[in-house]
């Protein structure tokens, strides 16, 4: 059997896209012990939660949502489905998604223009608010995006609380450029932080699993 790995996470460095440029979110790595006078090398990094790829807990926009540890594993290492929505401009709407036939308890990968573009771009693609509410509608279980927000632009941020308002995870800051449209066996490992709204993932999408 041949299992196909796609890594679909960005790459953590100094001067990387960070969520409308902002200097104060880039992270500082540096090297605080090297071999010139120690024998062993030791980097420090100081990092925002929401760098790069990333999954947000309901505390993120939700002031009685729960921490990060309050999301099974399970719920993030499992089957999910990559729509192919490169077409779209701007907001991604219930029309826009109505033709993929979604089913209730599908994690869905949205795969947009996001994904072609290695800087930030301030009209990047997003989950509309009547995108959101039609997910919610059909029950899934998670979303993911490739921007490093799901929502612009849109005040009250509806798209964030009507998903996790109906209990559905977020991803944000996926790479799905090289990902065709289809289903995979997805892993999404969120460092284990504690007590907080977010933490950065290193996500993989294994395609051929059970073929």
């Amino acid at each position: 059997m041949m299992v196909k790995i796609f890594d679909v996470s960005m790459r953590i460095e100094e001067g990387m896209p960070v969520y409308k440029n902002k200097p104060e979110k880039q992270p500082n790595i540096r090297v605080v012990q090297d071999f010139d006078t120690a024998p062993a090398r030791e980097s420090r990094i100081d990092i925002d939660v929401h760098t790069g790829t990333h999954v947000d807990s309901p505390l993120h926009m939700l002031p009685e949502g729960g921490t990060m540890e309050t999301l099974p594993l399970e719920r993030l290492v499992r089957p999910c489905r990559v729509l192919d929505l490169t077409g779209v401009d701007g907001g991604i709407t219930q029309a826009d998604l109505e033709k993929f036939e979604i089913r209730s308890g599908e994690f869905l990968l949205l795969k947009t223009k996001n994904s072609f573009k290695d800087e930030f771009d301030f009209e990047f693609v997003y989950l509309a608010e009547d995108g959101a509410r039609y997910l919610a509608e059909k029950k899934i279980d998670g979303v993911g995006i490739d921007a490093l927000g799901i929502e612009r632009s849109q005040p009250g941020h509806p798209t964030h609380k009507t998903l996790f308002r109906a209990d559905i995870l977020i991803i944000e800051g996926l790479r799905l450029k090289e990902v065709p449209e289809g289903n995979y066996f997805m892993v999404a490992a969120p460092i284990k932080l504690v007590h907080t709204e977010a933490a950065p993932a290193r996500v993989i999408l294994l395609q051929g699993i059970g073929e």
